[in-house]
């Protein structure tokens, strides 16, 4: 029988040092999702992302046109001489990175467009966003994100429309698909992009939200876009809907957190089948971590060795690279 899966340790979840070797190893060398075209279609408003202590703008420069508008849509970072790689999505989604260390948009999202192409993502406006803090780590929330074990009691609104029973999440190399149900192909698509960002499709409209992290390895901050086709009346309906999840979520999210800080919980094993999403992200976690731990030592082992001098004293030399 093949070895299970165990979670990451608590104090993962719980530790200053190890949010600053994710911030390098996990956060500047990932794509995150900003948002699909509709979002920034107003000119007179800049819309801004702080994702790990970075800023980035998104700005739509092009003349007013009642058309969906790609060609003035410019992306920056706020800190002077950061430079950063941007890419659109034939299907209408925006991406970002926070430094040239990511790789390419196709060699970190293998695969990716093939399954994004089959939607066009310029149909619904956007709607709303929303921000606010929670006192949860960032991991925390893609933990509960990406497995619906807890759905069924968690989200009975939400399972009387997505039985979990036919619930599944296929992972790539840096992306989850979650399908609710096989017999609704247009309906009930969930989106994970390592590491931060979702993008759901579901309740009649579409909603994406970011988990950004913080210096405080137990504080995260949430932001939620909406997007709706319908009137009014029939948005603040898939509103309300919608809302009600993401609040039983948040809740869950910090008595978990509570559990996690107070040495409640430690470690435990993942079940390979409810839970390989959780398993695929949390594996990715610690070999970015791991692999970026490795390479800080590397290059410190290369820019200093110890030699011993004259009369036993010990001296460092730097190396010429």
């Amino acid at each position: 029988m093949a070895a299970l899966t165990r979670t990451l340790p608590a104090s993962w979840f719980c530790s200053k040092p190890l949010y600053q070797l994710e911030r390098l190893a996990v956060f500047l060398k990932s794509w995150h999702l900003l948002g699909p075209v509709t979002r920034f279609q107003k000119r007179s408003e800049p819309v801004k992302y702080e994702i790990a202590q970075i800023t980035i703008i998104v700005e739509n420069r092009a003349p007013e046109c009642d058309d969906i508008n790609f060609d003035g849509i410019v992306v920056y970072a706020e800190e002077e001489n950061r430079e950063i790689k941007t890419h659109f999505t034939p299907s209408g989604l925006l991406f970002a990175t926070l430094s040239l260390d990511a790789p390419s948009f196709e060699e970190y999202f293998a695969g990716l467009e093939e399954l994004t192409n089959k939607v066009d993502f310029t149909k619904l406006p956007h709607r709303r966003s929303i921000s606010y803090e929670g006192n949860f780590n960032w991991k925390t929330m893609i933990d509960g994100y990406q497995e619906c074990l807890h759905c069924q009691y968690t989200h009975p609104s939400f399972s009387k429309f997505y039985p979990p029973t036919f619930y599944s999440v296929t992972n790539h190399s840096t992306f989850s698909q979650h399908i609710a149900d096989p017999s609704k192909p247009a309906d009930g698509l969930f989106l994970y992009f390592f590491p931060i960002c979702t993008l759901n499709v579901y309740g009649g409209g579409m909603s994406s939200f970011r988990t950004l992290p913080s210096p405080n390895p137990g504080m995260a901050r949430m932001e939620f876009d909406y997007y709706h086709s319908g009137t009014e009346a029939e948005f603040e309906e898939y509103y309300k809907f919608v809302r009600q999840v993401a609040l039983e979520d948040f809740e869950l999210c910090e008595k978990a957190q509570w559990n996690l800080e107070r040495g409640v919980y430690g470690e435990g094993v993942l079940n390979p089948v409810k839970e390989n999403g959780v398993a695929f992200y949390q594996r990715r976690v610690r070999e970015c971590v791991y692999q970026h731990f490795e390479e800080e030592k590397r290059l410190k082992e290369g820019e200093t060795k110890e030699v011993v001098g004259g009369e036993g004293v010990v001296v460092k030399v730097v190396a010429v690279q």
